[in-house]
């Protein structure tokens, strides 16, 4: 039997629908697939997340969440018994570390490092990029980039820091579970570096963090123009470099790594 060429303009008119809906391949089986990676690594961590820490961990929504966990069957851990509580004990554990830089005046480099991480969708997946940022300078001393949401994201980070700089004073973050996690922790206090956190829900107690995403991401233009995630992860190391080197802050006057070298060539005259 020999098949008759189809003619697409006829079938969609035959059809009632625009010639163009024939290519259309539907993208949410592949966003789901990839929410649902994100969320299999935040239980690597944190099995006992219920949907809505979950969506805190990913900053997405609660509801999406749900509706992802439901359609692939992802469950938490349950423990088989709970000791009862008042519901108005319920809460979560007060962290013991405080916010140090927030009445601090900020006199010199490698003092105050800030940290955060945010992501990037890159054609249909979700990269993840953390930075540290010296705060009195604003260059960026440490990056690293992932395809996985965890506490070794910011923990390369800090690392990478490290690989051309002493380590700061006192390093400031969110209240990121990555932030609090012991391996995150551990890694700090090694170095003798001092913890500060934002308060709860206090996005601006880290605004020098959010502010560069903000103004990085709306540089950048549109990630998906890149074929390869090489090319993407080529392009935000260029960003970082221009940032730091070419790209005037507008309360410094100038470029970080130009501001710096400002400084310590005054702070040597002064001393000499």
């Amino acid at each position: 039997m020999i098949r008759q060429a189809v003619n697409k303009t006829e079938l969609a008119k035959e059809l009632g629908i625009s010639r163009s809906s024939l290519y259309y391949q539907p993208k949410r089986a592949a966003l789901d697939e990839e929410v649902k990676r994100q969320i299999e690594s935040v239980l690597v961590d944190h099995p006992a997340y219920g949907h809505k820490r979950i969506a805190l961990e990913l900053k997405l929504n609660k509801k999406r969440i749900l509706r992802v966990m439901k359609k692939f069957g992802v469950k938490p851990y349950r423990r088989r018994a709970k000791p009862p509580y008042k519901k108005k004990d319920k809460g979560k554990r007060a962290s013991p570390y405080e916010n140090l830089i927030e009445k601090m005046k900020i006199d010199r480099p490698g003092l105050v490092w800030v940290t955060d991480f945010t992501y990037i969708r890159f054609q249909e997946r979700f990269v993840y990029l953390a930075t540290v940022i010296d705060l009195f300078t604003r260059e960026v001393v440490g990056i690293n980039i992932s395809r996985y949401h965890n506490r070794f994201l910011v923990m390369g980070a800090v690392l990478n820091a490290l690989e051309k700089n002493p380590p700061s004073k006192i390093i400031h973050s969110d209240q990121g579970s990555e932030y609090d996690s012991k391996d995150f922790i551990g890694l700090v206090e090694s170095l003798d570096i001092k913890i500060s956190l934002s308060h709860k829900s206090s996005p601006w107690e880290n605004g020098h963090q959010e502010s560069f995403f903000g103004h990085l991401k709306g540089e950048a233009g549109d990630f998906d123009r890149f074929e390869t995630l090489g090319e993407l992860i080529e392009e935000i190391y260029q960003m970082m470099y221009y940032y730091n080197n070419q790209r005037i802050h507008s309360k410094l006057k100038m470029p970080p790594v130009e501001f710096r070298n400002k400084y310590r060539k005054e702070n040597i005259k002064s001393k000499s």
